[in-house]
C-alpha cells in the first residue's frame, strides 16, 4: 500500500482489498483521448468540488464501483481526468467534477462615469474581495469569484458593501467556463479549498 494514504482510507480497505489509484494517465479532452473514447464505455466517478480538490479519497461510480484514489501530495483531480484505461474491455474509467457557483459582480454600468469614480468603485469592489481573501478573476466588465464559503454568506458580504453601479449573481459553474481561458478556469475551480497549492499530474507529465 502506498506510503501517505489515508487512515479513513486503510480502513475502509481491510476488509475489501482493492486497486489504489495514484496516477492520472490522461484526460477525457486531450485530442488522443476523445478519439479513444469514441469507441469506449466511459465509467465516471462523480465528485463535488470539494472532494476534487483533495489527493486521497474512496468513492463509488456511476456502475456502484468503488474505487480509492491516492494522488501525489498536493495533486488534484480536473474534470475528465482518467485513471483507468482497459483497451480489451473498451472501458475508461473517468472523473466528472460537480462544479459549484460562481460569483459574478458585472461592473459594465460604470462605463458612463468618471475616471475618478471608476477608479474608487474598483478599488472599493477590490477592498471587499481582497479583504476576504476569495480569488478572483477579471474578464471584460466582470470579476468572477468562486465559492470559497456558503453562498449566504458571499451574498451578505456583497450586500453590506452595497457597491454602487456594481450588480453582482451567481451562476453555474458550467455556464461561466465557456468564457474563461484555462487558466483561470483553474483558478477559479481548482484551488479554492484549503489545500490551494496544488498542481496536475497529468499537466507536469506532459510538460517536458
Amino acid at each position: 500500500m502506498p506510503h501517505g494514504v489515508l487512515p479513513e482510507i486503510k480502513n475502509q480497505l481491510k476488509n475489501n482489498p482493492m486497486k489504489i489509484y495514484t496516477e492520472i494517465i490522461g484526460n477525457l479532452q486531450a485530442p488522443e483521448w476523445v478519439k479513444k473514447s469514441q469507441n469506449a464505455e466511459i465509467e465516471y466517478i462523480d465528485l463535488d468540488q470539494w472532494t476534487a480538490q483533495k489527493s486521497r479519497f474512496v468513492v463509488s461510480s456511476d456502475h456502484a464501483n468503488e474505487y480509492a484514489v491516492a494522488l501525489k501530495r498536493h495533486s488534484q483531480m480536473l474534470d475528465g481526468d482518467i485513471i483507468e484505461y482497459l483497451p480489451e474491455q473498451h472501458k475508461i474509467v473517468a472523473i466528472r467534477i460537480q462544479l459549484n457557483d460562481v460569483l459574478v459582480a458585472d461592473l459594465s454600468a460604470l462605463a458612463r462615469e468618471k475616471p475618478e469614480t471608476i477608479i474608487h468603485i474598483s478599488v472599493e469592489l477590490g477592498h471587499a474581495i481582497g479583504n476576504q481573501h476569495w480569488p478572483a478573476v477579471v474578464k471584460g466588465t466582470k470579476v468572477y469569484v468562486p465559492l470559497t464559503v456558503d453562498k449566504k454568506v458571499m451574498d451578505s458580504v456583497m450586500r453590506t458593501h452595497h457597491i454602487e453601479n456594481v450588480t453582482y449573481s451567481f451562476q453555474p459553474g458550467s455556464e461561466v467556463i465557456p468564457y474563461l481561458a484555462p487558466h483561470e478556469i483553474r483558478r477559479l475551480f481548482g484551488g479554492t479549498g484549503p489545500d490551494s497549492d496544488v498542481h496536475h499530474h497529468y499537466e507536469h507529465a506532459h510538460a517536458h
